[in-house]
């Protein structure tokens, strides 16, 4: 059982990798239910302070990832429209067989997004564009962080505990 659990959640921190990136999966919260299931095996001590302290943090993380895409859009200028257009590009663009297609999808898509609603106003399509994206990175990498934190975590106790486990 305890191997079943560790690989289980080996892949929970990688898909939090993932997720990190996908805005439909919660990257750090998928990541810390990995750090869960370590914690769940026989091999490895339950730290309560540990899991309290990596779930807050994954929770303040998931909030922040609505928060942070909005003032960005919101202090360029920007509109809810950018900020959709962010997301179908991000989908698009990880789906294009081309390399970093997520980062370019999600400026094309705030871009088309604002002219939308603009109607053809380029110059502030464009601020608005860029407010979303920025909004998009800062928390893109603030998630794909704590989702390398938590898999760095899952090694090290792993490790750490690797004569108990097998």
């Amino acid at each position: 059982m305890d191997i079943f659990l560790l690989i289980a959640g080996f892949l929970l921190v990688l898909l939090g990798i993932v997720g990190s990136f996908l805005p439909v999966l919660p990257g750090p919260v998928t990541g810390w239910i990995g750090l869960l299931l370590l914690h769940l095996t026989k091999a490895v001590p339950m730290n309560y302070t540990f899991l309290g302290v990596t779930l807050v943090i994954s929770i303040i993380i998931w909030i922040l990832d609505y928060v942070i895409p909005a003032m960005g859009t919101k202090k360029f200028g920007g509109t809810k429209y950018g900020a959709i257009g962010t997301t179908i590009g991000l989908i698009i663009g990880l789906l294009a067989p081309i390399p970093l297609g997520f980062i370019i999808g999600a400026f094309l898509g705030a871009f088309i997004g604002e002219l939308i609603h603009d109607h053809m106003d380029i110059n502030k399509a464009i601020k608005g564009a860029i407010g979303s994206f920025l909004g998009f990175l800062a928390s893109t990498g603030l998630k794909f962080m704590v989702a390398l934190i938590y898999t760095g975590l899952f090694v090290y106790k792993t490790i750490t505990y690797w004569d108990a486990i097998f």
